[in-house]
């Protein structure tokens, strides 16, 4: 049987559907067989109703005309239930196969140079005498309905015959016909167009939220808290701008380093009379009070934590108690609360110019307490949940949501599956490596991609911190190269494509927030690398069936 193209061709007449039929039972594997085959040029838009490619001879345009087909010696006609009309079915083949010649021709993935091409008329209901002869038409170009079982034999023959000299068809010359009929230059599934289009559709959703701070308006102490992708840095932005806006002033406020560049990053694009007093993280804020510098928090041990959980807030809450008024802030607002540890919130609240009416808006996500931490503001708050997943795809927030820790409604756009690849904790660094490039083949950018680790860091990222973190961070937002993290520093933070590595044990703690941080950062396209049993003993048999383990 051929190749055929498209391989289960509809027929509007049965007359072309009988020469189908008999083309498809003649011709041998190698040929290819094409129906309906469209070409337009300068002229005309020009439709061929078969175009024959035989191996070891040439190409072939057939013009099928049905019912009683006759020429009164001036014109062809053609006569169908009682309706007689003037045909030309020669020079509208002729034209057609020379404008396909052209278009092939011209492609610079053909290479075979000028093959055999001719055209020819079949009459599948009609009979033709055998001294048939016109100055255009030869009677072996024309098949009537005695000769459809010779119908391969009559046209190879007429391929052969004429035209001589030049080169026959060669299976290679078939196959470049197939690639260039296919067009070039073509539209391609555009992964970057569908993750802009789903990131506007997210954009409106989450601005459709701001509406909830309108709602509280007249509250000066409130809690919001959301899972990831419920737009709470978004509100935390806006709540803040808006707040300046009307001539207070602000703070704004997180722990990591990460959502501090970022935080930065945005409000330094908004008009200046609309930009927080102070925007970054909470022990920045106390070094520009005169506190100390301290330890690196990189190091995680007893000295350490206890100058940054203990020592630095003590220190900064007796500097808040000393600020000038000019100092202090009208209201302070926090995303990510949960990273706050209870020493924390003192200074917080001391730096306010009203420490018991001053305004605190709080943001937050129980279930990505990731620290070890249990802090918890010390004063009443009005709280308010954000119920709606508007940031991660349908496919990405469902693989999640058990982690979730309440009701969540998934509202984004459809997007690719969540992939998994499974592989032992040691191999799960050099198996996400491995997935760079054919997301990058996918249509992906560079700039699209952060490559996420839960235990170890990456060694690209080790190589970058070792710069300093300012200049670690600056690479989150440069073109040149994947972003290389660790989920615990890339809490509030989101990328088009995440690829995670589950490179720690089941048996650490707070691994299932870690868990849950990971695979909630990826906005479209998420790929987990890990093993099935950390995904079973840590995020449950539910998240694990969802992630297709």
């Amino acid at each position: 049987m051929p190749i055929t193209i498209p391989p289960d061709p509809q027929f509007v007449t049965g007359s072309e559907e009988a020469v189908w039929k008999r083309l498809h039972q003649q011709l041998m594997d190698e040929d290819l067989l094409i129906s309906g085959q469209r070409v337009t040029d300068r002229d005309k838009d020009h439709e061929i109703d078969f175009v024959v490619a035989i191996e070891g001879a040439g190409i072939v345009c057939l013009e099928v005309k049905g019912g009683d087909v006759w020429h009164d010696g001036t014109t062809w006609r053609q006569g169908y239930r009682g309706n007689h009309k003037s045909i030309d079915p020669v020079t509208q083949v002729r034209g057609s196969c020379y404008a396909l010649r052209s278009f092939v021709e011209s492609d610079p993935r053909w290479t075979q140079g000028r093959v055999r091409w001719t055209h020819m008329v079949v009459l599948p209901y009609a009979e033709i005498e055998d001294d048939f002869e016109l100055p255009d038409c030869p009677r072996w170009k024309v098949i009537d309905r005695n000769q459809l079982d010779q119908l391969l034999p009559l046209i190879r023959a007429v391929s052969l015959k004429q035209a001589g000299g030049l080169p026959h068809l060669s299976t290679r010359g078939i196959t470049q016909l197939q690639t260039v009929l296919g067009g070039r230059g073509l539209p391609q599934l555009d992964v970057v167009a569908r993750a802009l289009e789903h990131s506007d559709t997210a954009d409106a959703l989450t601005a459709q939220q701001s509406v909830i701070l309108s709602a509280i308006r007249e509250l000066k102490r409130v809690e919001i808290r959301g899972g990831a992708g419920s737009g709470k840095t978004f509100l935390a932005v806006e709540q803040a701008r808006r707040l300046t806006k009307s001539g207070l002033r602000v703070a704004l406020i997180c722990y990591s380093h990460g959502l501090a560049s970022y935080l930065e990053r945005v409000t330094a694009g908004l008009p200046r009379k609309e930009r927080p007093a102070y925007v970054g993280e909470f022990h920045e804020l106390g070094k520009r009070w005169g506190a100390a510098d301290g330890p690196d928090e990189s190091i995680r041990d007893s000295t350490s934590a206890n100058f940054w959980e203990h020592q630095l807030p003590r220190q900064m809450a007796d500097l808040a108690e000393e600020l000038a008024p000019g100092q202090r802030f009208d209201a302070v607002v926090v995303d990510e609360a949960q990273d706050f540890a209870d020493e924390w919130w003192k200074p917080t609240l001391a730096c306010l110019k009203d420490p018991d009416d001053g305004r605190v808006y709080v943001f937050s996500d129980e279930g990505q307490r990731v620290f070890d931490r249990h802090g918890s503001p010390p004063v009443d708050l009005v709280p308010l949940i954000l119920d709606n997943n508007i940031r991660n795809t349908r496919q990405i927030a469902t693989a999640f949501k058990p982690l979730v820790g309440h009701s969540m409604q998934v509202k984004g756009s459809d997007g690719p599956e969540v992939r998994f690849v499974a592989c032992s904790v040691d191999d799960a660094l050099d198996v996400a490596d491995e997935q760079v490039d054919p997301l990058l083949d996918e249509g992906w950018r560079v700039e699209d991609i952060a490559l996420l680790t839960t235990g170890s860091r990456h060694p690209v990222q080790v190589e970058r911190q070792a710069a300093g973190n300012e200049s670690y961070w600056n690479t989150f937002w440069q073109n040149d190269d994947i972003f290389y993290g660790h989920v615990l520093g890339f809490k509030g933070l989101e990328r088009n494509v995440v690829i995670l590595a589950l490179n720690e044990t089941s048996g650490r703690d707070r691994a299932r927030e870690r868990l849950y941080v990971g695979l909630s950062r990826a906005r479209d396209q998420l790929v987990v690398c890990g093993d099935p049993q950390f995904i079973r003993d840590v995020g449950g048999q539910d998240v694990a069936k969802r992630l297709g383990v």
